[in-house]
């Protein structure tokens, strides 16, 4: 397995996230992980709360598969609150420096209307790159 991160020289270099990804190996997709436990409690009614919980329960399935942060090579976050998103940054860079150190994978987040749970804040959506 081999990740390599692609950013056009000429571009201002990207803020916690890379232009492009290549990736080899086998490919594990995580389904939408939201702010809620294991046992589908939402402790944090916050949206930094539930991003940490998001990213928490993220890193437990790529655990799970035997794959760790540093192989995520897409993220898509869906939030229902830009402001909010906006006005955290030093803390959404907190809790992702606290759960996934310096990985920065292709991503894109969207501002959406809502959530199937209706009190979660953030989903997260990856596809992590497993060794053969």
């Amino acid at each position: 397995m081999t990740i390599s991160m692609v950013n056009p020289p000429a571009w201002p270099r990207p803020k916690g996230y890379s232009n492009g990804v290549i990736s080899s190996g086998r490919l594990l997709h995580v389904a939408g992980q939201i702010g809620w436990t294991k046992d589908g409690v939402f402790e944090a009614k916050d949206f930094v709360g539930q991003l940490d919980q998001a990213l928490a329960n993220v890193v437990e399935v790529l655990h799970a598969a035997g794959a760790g942060p540093a192989q995520i090579v897409n993220m898509t976050i869906f939030v229902t609150d830009l402001d909010a998103y906006r006005s955290a940054q030093r803390e959404v860079g907190e809790v992702w420096r606290k759960r996934l150190g310096k990985v920065y994978p292709a991503m894109a987040l969207l501002g959406v209307a809502g959530l199937v749970e209706r009190e979660a804040l953030v989903e997260i959506q990856v596809v992590a790159a497993l060794h053969d």
